[in-house]
């Protein structure tokens, strides 16, 4: 004898859960002024998630000083190879540590006022992707355009 026993009646509600299924991911999120409710979906919360580790000094989070990233410290050194091993390293590290979506390109330029990355998303077991450009600039901070 089952513990419960549910009966569906209303065919609108299975047509409800089987659509939630098509988001893997669910998360929150306040950053987003555009954004009509704080809900993020998929490769717009892992994008939020990566952001905030570039956003974020390392050694700057309490209880937890591996996370963030070195751009901010190497933002006006000179290009040497030490210098760009060093951020793509980092760059690398930081695009992997998030398990839900693989990079699949990264490159690494340098302009007068900073760095320009441009990154390329997959989420894992999908065919979703994203391209990001983030801009590391001395005077204004970070932008991104997703593109």
């Amino acid at each position: 004898m089952p513990y419960k026993s549910i009966e569906i009646t209303n065919a609108n509600a299975v047509q409800q859960q089987v659509t939630k299924t098509n988001q893997f991911y669910v998360g929150f999120s306040t950053q987003n002024p555009s954004n009509t409710t704080s809900k993020l979906y998929d490769l717009d919360l892992i994008t939020q998630d990566i952001l905030n580790q570039f956003n974020t000094r390392k050694g700057e989070r309490v209880m937890n000083p591996t996370f963030g990233s070195i751009i901010w410290d190497l933002l006006m050194e000179p290009m040497t190879p030490q210098t760009k091993e060093a951020l793509n390293t980092d760059i690398m590290t930081i695009c992997k540590s998030d398990p839900r979506a693989t990079p699949t390109q990264i490159k690494l330029s340098e302009y007068t006022a900073g760095y320009i990355i441009e990154i390329t998303l997959v989420l894992n077991k999908t065919n979703q992707s994203t391209n990001l450009v983030l801009t590391f600039d001395q005077n204004i901070g970070l932008s991104v355009q997703r593109q």
